[in-house]
């Protein structure tokens, strides 16, 4: 019997971004998971220890917590949902040829490659009750009567941070799909021009079926990006005022630099849980669709 002879050179060319991602990704994850069932508070040491589902427990007792994870769930269903239709509409318009059509898809990017800490900043400024570009604007014209402090009172803040989060993301669901667009065979088009079909009918049978795994993971990809943005937030308003603002990973991040580690991995692993329960049917339905 001859043996075969084991090429090593694939396994050791891959070894490097395995160690990577094993020590920037896994062992942090299992460090987490270890962490959830301990008291591991940096504020009262001597009490560091075992714990078991304590901190499970605690969470579900915690208000706070279900407040959270409701406004997460706002916080995904506006935030994703609008940037995709406003970057679904974008990636259309950039697929038509006109004059400028590649100074316009730079310019377009320009929200989502500015760094999320640059927004919050940048957009605190644009809903500043004293100094703010928007009062000023609606101000001028005659809009609004007096200035009105967004980020400060409960029933504007969270509205206002949507915004920012869609103004982010569009320019990502406009990329993604715009390349999607320009897969699609322009024999397709012609076809329904033959039957008589509208643009509206070219849209919903044509364009949007020969692109819909593209939007299956650009939409699954800012679904797990926007639940876990705390940048954008932290930076607008830290949670506030009143945790109107506080979605599950602003809250977890702000338990941690509270020290409180223990408790918060536990929220960290119920987080992960939570977007697993999203990810995985959408992936298989993904699949099915694929197979079918």
């Amino acid at each position: 019997m001859v043996r075969r002879k084991t090429n090593i050179w694939p396994y050791l060319l891959i070894a490097p971004a395995l160690l990577v991602i094993l020590s920037v990704v896994f062992v942090p994850a299992v460090n987490a998971i270890l962490m959830s069932f301990q008291n591991y508070d940096l504020r009262r040491p001597s009490q560091t220890g075992f714990a078991g589902l304590a901190n499970y427990i605690e969470i579900i007792k915690d208000p706070l917590f279900g407040e959270a994870l409701v406004k997460t769930i706002l916080w995904v269903v506006f935030g994703v949902g609008f940037q995709f239709v406003f970057g679904f509409i974008l990636a259309l318009l950039l697929n038509k040829k006109f004059k400028g059509r590649g100074f316009v898809r730079s310019v377009s990017l320009i929200p989502w490659v500015t760094p999320g800490v640059l927004i919050g900043l940048m957009w605190r400024w644009i809903y500043d009750g004293s100094y703010g570009v928007l009062d000023d604007i609606l101000l001028k014209l005659g809009l609004i009567g007096d200035k009105i402090p967004f980020l400060a009172q409960e029933s504007t803040a969270f509205p206002s941070v949507v915004v920012t989060i869609i103004w982010q993301g569009i320019p990502f669901f406009a990329l993604m799909l715009l390349a999607g667009l320009q897969g699609v065979p322009r024999e397709l088009y012609e076809a329904a021009d033959i039957d008589g079909a509208n643009a509206f009918q070219k849209l919903f049978n044509v364009t949007i079926p020969s692109i819909k795994n593209t939007i299956f993971v650009t939409t699954l990809l800012r679904i797990i990006w926007v639940a876990n943005s705390v940048d954008v937030i932290f930076n607008m308003t830290g949670g506030g005022p009143a945790y109107s603002t506080q979605t599950l990973s602003v809250y977890i991040f702000n338990t941690a630099t509270s020290l409180n580690l223990g408790y918060s991995s536990a929220m960290s692993i119920i987080l992960t849980l939570l977007l697993l329960l999203v990810a995985v049917p959408y992936l298989r339905s993904m699949f099915r669709n694929q197979e079918a």
